[in-house]
């Protein structure tokens, strides 16, 4: 007797049938999700869009720590007892958002075991993410750094289809992200451009020449 495969766990229509807890929210660029010293109390699910998330410290400097699209949860450190948002997360691209409040998602986790492995395999991922991004600024120079920042954006290497227009995100920020000068990065982008490795067409475009460059640690990056 051959099974039946079972069609693929989409969140979104799941999380469509999640009543009480769940509200969906329609973001512009530059609003606000939720911002640094708030409550925590709900995880969010971006259905489309990009947002970015940045600390500020007592010092009043600010640190890009996370750059998430489509597919991707944040806000939920509150289901591991984070009682104020560390961070503020601030929609860099129109963004579709879907809130599910601490109670309604521990509540999905327990009566929806699919939902619960995808949450997981999430929660692993950023795990892995994290520590990856924590090797990169210990051990790659600041041009490999922006180069794997670049890919990251545009998709490449994840379970989806690359979309290498990226969303127009300042040198500024990319700098705060790998841990460098704004000067250094617009020395390494227009490098980048001139190899052919980006190109410039209303926002940033990545092509898979980078990637190779990348992988196959071509002389154009610094070692």
């Amino acid at each position: 007797m051959t099974t039946e495969p079972q069609p693929k766990f989409d969140p979104k229509v799941f999380l469509a049938r999640v009543g009480k807890g769940r509200s969906v929210g329609n973001y512009n660029a530059g609003q606000v999700v939720f911002s640094q010293g708030e409550p925590a109390d709900a995880v969010f699910y971006i259905q489309k869009g990009k947002v970015k998330a940045t600390v500020v410290s007592e010092q009043g400097k600010e640190a890009v720590v996370a750059m998430l699209g489509r597919n991707e949860f944040f806000g939920e450190g509150c289901l591991a007892g984070q009682v104020k948002r560390i961070s503020t997360v601030e929609v860099i691209t129109p963004a579709i958002i879907s809130r599910l409040e601490k109670a309604a998602i521990l509540r999905v986790m327990q009566e929806e075991p699919a939902f619960s492995e995808l949450f997981i395999a999430h929660l692993l991922t950023r795990a892995v993410r994290v520590e990856a991004d924590l090797v990169d600024q210990l051990f790659n120079s600041s041009e490999k750094r922006l180069a794997r920042l670049l890919l990251l954006l545009a998709n490449f290497g994840k379970d989806e289809q690359p979309e290498p227009m990226i969303a127009k995100i300042s040198q500024e920020t990319l700098a705060q992200m790998i841990g460098t000068t704004r000067s250094r990065v617009s020395f390494f982008m227009n490098k980048f451009r001139k190899l052919g490795f980006i190109s410039y067409n209303g926002g940033i475009e990545v092509h898979s020449s980078l990637l190779n460059a990348v992988l196959h640690d071509q002389p154009h990056i610094e070692p």
